[in-house]
């Protein structure tokens, strides 16, 4: 027979945030244990068999302390927290970052033989892979059992109720457990929405809470919503439970914003009032912009014969070009890029979208996309100070006056600077339909609405994570 007994609530919640915290303080330390066992092993090997404090004076340079934090930040990818639940996502970004510290440390030793001592960093990369492993299978093992899921009733089985539950299920390992929904219209109870039952109505919500040990209502009702309906919520949360707005679920769940979903009222508080940032980020985020733009343009000079070249192989002149762009506030800007497609791509003078594999593209112009090279040009709109480094994409006037009439809030992306790359960049590929231009508007506006100097930060090493491993789009 099966077991008849409640389930039990979590231990404790813990939200996206929380989870992160938790991920790269383990990390951290699991680095630094990989960094001691690195130094035994190089001071047994290096003839200092006491290990003595001599060794660590004479053998050990200071910046060698500091590998720890750029382990971390080779694991840039595995701090999402959905992506932290999966043991294959896991294995294959801690192999990678292996990977990638292993060929810079190689790079570097080949232009300064001697300076850097094998054994300690190949030491540090293999004992820093084993140890964040084992913390990380650690981490799933106990964080995805169902003891720590937090348990989810949803408010409202209309259309934003379905979207949540369509969101969750194309979700792997799953972040909480749903136990269902809860709908004040008769016709729905008893019914199921996704395989997710309808428990029940608003004036049963206390008691399915107590049956089925709810620990988070998640209130997905559009438009007008019950006296009663809202004082049996706020009756809830007196009880300690966690009550949270369609919204910011669905931005928890899949790092985007539910433009289909939004009221006015949401969209001015959100960024009219919590996208505010402050003075410091901006100038933050310009010095950030100039430096890397000064990078950028450097590395540009030296591969820029060498990518004429082989444009100018492949497909003839000319070997850039420039298009009007939309910035800031709409003010329309040249940006530059090398050229890619072929010189007939828009024979017919109407702009068309670009799609996966795309027949324009040429056979330069797909590396030069998949390692994001064609992009470079563009450092010289950001040291002018008409794009960042980060944000959303430019887009050209025609695409932004089309998809306004047919995306809500589209031109709300226009708020910030448009950038080389940005959240929706690295989270999302082509678009080919105002569907798909939609998800990438939703990520757009989650950046806009949680930038800060850590998330450009981020975003940029997803990037770098996707032009070395030839994933750019």
């Amino acid at each position: 027979m099966g077991s008849t007994a409640k389930p039990k609530p979590p231990a404790w919640r813990m939200r996206p945030r929380d989870q992160r915290t938790l991920l790269i303080i383990g990390d951290l330390l699991a680095a630094y244990a990989g960094l001691v066992a690195a130094l035994i092993l190089w001071g047994v090997r290096d003839q200092w068999l006491d290990f003595s404090l001599e060794f660590l004076q004479k053998r050990v340079e200071f910046w060698y302390y500091f590998l720890p934090f750029l382990w971390l930040l080779l694991l840039v990818q595995l701090y999402d927290p959905h992506r932290a639940n999966d043991w294959k996502v896991t294995l294959r970004v801690i192999a990678f970052a292996a990977s990638a510290g292993l060929l810079f440390y190689a790079v570097i030793y080949f232009f300064f033989e001697g300076a850097i001592a094998r054994i300690g960093v190949g030491a540090f990369l293999l004992f820093a892979s084993i140890a964040t492993l084992l913390w990380r299978l650690t981490y799933i093992g106990i964080f995805s059992a169902p003891a720590f899921l937090r348990r989810v009733l949803i408010i409202g089985a209309g259309k934003a109720g379905h979207t949540l539950a369509l969101a969750y299920k194309n979700i792997y390992p799953p972040p909480f457990h749903l136990v269902g929904f809860l709908d004040d219209d008769p016709q729905k109870v008893g019914t199921s929405l996704e395989g997710y039952p309808v428990l029940g109505g608003s004036d049963q919500l206390l008691a399915i809470i107590e049956n089925e040990s709810v620990s988070d209502l998640v209130v997905a009702i559009v438009g007008e919503m019950r006296g009663s309906t809202f004082q049996t919520i706020l009756d809830a949360q007196e009880r300690g439970l966690e009550v949270i707005p369609m919204p910011t679920l669905y931005e928890e769940l899949l790092g985007r914003v539910p433009v289909h979903h939004l009221e006015s009222e949401w969209l001015l508080r959100s960024f009219v009032d919590q996208a505010r940032v402050g003075g410091f980020y901006e100038v933050g985020k310009r010095i950030l912009d100039i430096l890397l733009a000064l990078v950028g343009l450097a590395i540009l000079a030296v591969i820029s014969p060498l990518v004429s070249l082989v444009i100018l192989i492949d497909s003839g002149l000319p070997i850039t070009y420039k298009q009007i762009r939309l910035g800031k506030g709409g003010k329309p800007f040249y940006v530059y890029k090398f050229r890619t497609m072929r010189q007939d791509a828009e024979k017919d003078g109407k702009p068309r979208l670009t799609q996966e594999k795309d027949d324009r593209i040429t056979r330069v112009g797909n590396f030069l996309r998949r390692t994001h090279i064609d992009e470079f040009p563009q450092f010289w709109n950001v040291l002018r100070g008409e794009m960042s480094v980060v944000g959303p994409r430019s887009e050209r006037p025609e695409w932004v006056a089309e998809f306004q009439k047919q995306i809500p809030f589209y031109r709300a992306r226009l708020l910030v600077k448009p950038g080389i790359t940005g959240w929706a960049q690295v989270n999302y590929g082509y678009y080919a339909t105002v569907e798909e231009m939609a998800v990438k508007l939703e990520y757009d506006l989650y950046y806009i609405k949680h930038r800060n100097l850590l998330m450009d930060i981020f975003i940029i090493l997803r990037t770098v994570g996707q032009v070395l491993g030839l994933r750019g789009r």
